[in-house]
């Protein structure tokens, strides 16, 4: 199945994702924010965004358990990423990314493939070429700082081109919002977002 005629099938409304408050990764330490939100400074060290917030922060899920871990590891260790995990299991990257030395991966919610229609999305999950494709262009070598994502554009592992904006605690891969980022595994660094990016080559 070519690439182009896949991501062609896709609504515009697919990939256009909204987070709730329930899509976390754990939860920052040092992270304060009115109404029960916790929202971490971007710093070089810590993890930051408004979904960092909902998960214990002991235990495997948690930011020092995921630190412990290689990166494919380490989100399956998270249910608000159990899509992603799935779909890396199918297309066979698991040790491809819990071997790579020092990467950055972007990293879709559960629901930025629930807003995939349902139908395209099962192509996808079983055509394994463009899987690979999709998934590791959520993928770029070196580990990225919050300072690097200010305006930035990397080469990812499937050859095209992300482009990344932002300051502070708020940033964008693409068209798709960071909600929490900046976060260590053994291997990589890991942020966060809210719509599955797409290649277009």
């Amino acid at each position: 199945m070519n690439v182009r005629h896949v991501l062609a099938a896709l609504p515009i409304t697919a990939v256009a994702v909204s987070m709730t408050g329930s899509v976390a990764l754990a939860s920052a330490p040092h992270a304060t924010a009115a109404g029960g939100g916790a929202v971490a400074p971007a710093t070089a060290r810590q993890p930051f965004g408004p979904a960092c917030s909902a998960v214990p922060s002991t235990g495997k899920g948690s930011f020092a358990g995921m630190a412990a871990d290689p990166v494919a590891t380490a989100a399956s260790n998270n249910p608000a990423l159990s899509t992603l995990v799935a779909a890396v299991k199918r297309a066979g990257l698991v040790d491809t990314l819990n071997g790579a030395d020092g990467i950055t991966v972007f990293a879709p919610t559960n629901q930025a493939f629930a807003k995939i229609d349902k139908r395209t999305l099962a192509k996808v999950l079983a055509d394994k070429k463009t899987l690979t494709a999709i998934l590791t262009y959520h993928v770029v070598p070196g580990r990225k700082t919050p300072t690097d994502l200010r305006r930035g554009s990397f080469t990812t592992l499937q050859g095209g081109k992300v482009t990344t904006t932002g300051s502070g605690t708020t940033y964008k891969v693409n068209n798709a919002r960071v909600v929490c980022g900046n976060v260590p595994t053994r291997n990589a660094t890991v942020y966060i977002v809210d719509t599955v990016l797409m290649p277009t080559r």
